[in-house]
């Protein structure tokens, strides 16, 4: 995982999560990756429990990158969580230790509207959670734009859904964020269900992971609670796309197309309307994902993951 090049700055938004874990993991190591900044939101679990899941992960792999707490609830809409399927804490299934860490004063879209304006390179935002703190950002801050070299994001959908038939998670829970930040005009790589349901750790891999160092049998811990995918059949790392199409954009193949996301109906609420055909002659706002290497994406994971800096 060699780079001849200056690693990426980028900022993660996130609500861990389980498959938020792995991906911090990736933010934190790899080594084309310069991570500035953890922002939280209420998504997977209330934003209290992120936040506090992100100090105790980024306390077990020994990391200091300051910790941001962000939006507690959707821009409109109350809450709805996905402990069914990370677990009551989010992060259930390992016994961390209690970090004794503080998070960095003020809100988490001050918080990086500060880190972008001061920074003399742009960085790039990868929201793996509900897009509540990016639209606020965009609306509250648009002098933060220039700063922000593009958004790659974990979320919706050129097919079915997760959440609901049409919709997946991320972007059904806060679809009016969602709508805000693909109308902002600055470039979106959106990593959606189309490759992140492909994107899984067969059963073999899972099962080496306690072998390979202390952060694989973390991870191995969490995944017996893990309720996206099987254990058999392979679990699915969401989260983790959007950190490998940053590091190896080759694993991906891409359409340039116009992403609209569904706020209005009673029963396609946050679905991502992905424009392939270009039907509504629209200009494209979005590159979208639809091919993953898959075999390329575990070599990826495995490499990422016994880097000598993980612990």
């Amino acid at each position: 995982m060699s780079s001849s090049s200056a690693p990426i700055a980028m900022i993660l938004d996130t609500d861990p999560g389980i498959d938020d874990a792995v991906a911090l993991v990736a933010a934190l190591f790899h080594p084309k990756i310069d991570l500035r900044l953890v922002s939280t939101v209420a998504g997977n679990v209330s934003v209290d429990k992120t936040t506090n899941n992100a100090l105790r992960l980024l306390h077990f792999l020994g990391a200091s990158t300051p910790v941001a707490r962000g939006a507690a609830a959707p821009l409109v809409r109350k809450l709805e969580d996905a402990s069914h399927i990370h677990g009551n804490s989010g992060l259930d299934g390992y016994e961390f230790e209690e970090s004794t860490r503080q998070i960095v004063g003020g809100h988490a879209v001050e918080v990086m509207r500060d880190l972008l304006l001061a920074s003399k390179e742009p960085i790039v935002l990868v929201p793996i959670g509900p897009l509540t703190n990016i639209a606020l950002l965009l609306t509250l801050y648009p002098e933060c734009k220039p700063s922000i070299a593009r958004i790659v994001m974990m979320g919706g959908s050129a097919s079915r859904g997760n959440h609901t038939p049409n919709a997946e998670f991320n972007i059904y829970v806060d679809p009016e964020a969602a709508s805000m930040v693909f109308a902002s005009g600055i470039p979106i790589v959106m990593c959606g269900l189309d490759v992140t349901n492909r994107a899984t750790l067969t059963a073999e891999m899972i099962a080496s992971l306690p072998t390979l160092n202390r952060t694989g049998a973390m991870l191995h811990s969490l995944f017996q609670h893990y309720r996206g995918g099987s254990m058999s059949r392979g679990l699915k790392m969401h989260d983790l796309c959007a950190l490998a199409y940053l590091a190896n954009p080759e694993l991906f193949t891409t359409q340039a197309c116009h992403v609209a996301v569904e706020t209005q109906g009673e029963l396609t609420r946050g679905t991502t309307c992905v424009d392939l055909a270009n039907r509504l002659k629209l200009p494209a706002n979005a590159e979208v994902c639809l091919e993953i290497d898959v075999e390329g994406f575990r070599r990826w994971f495995l490499e990422m993951l016994t880097h000598p800096a993980v612990p």
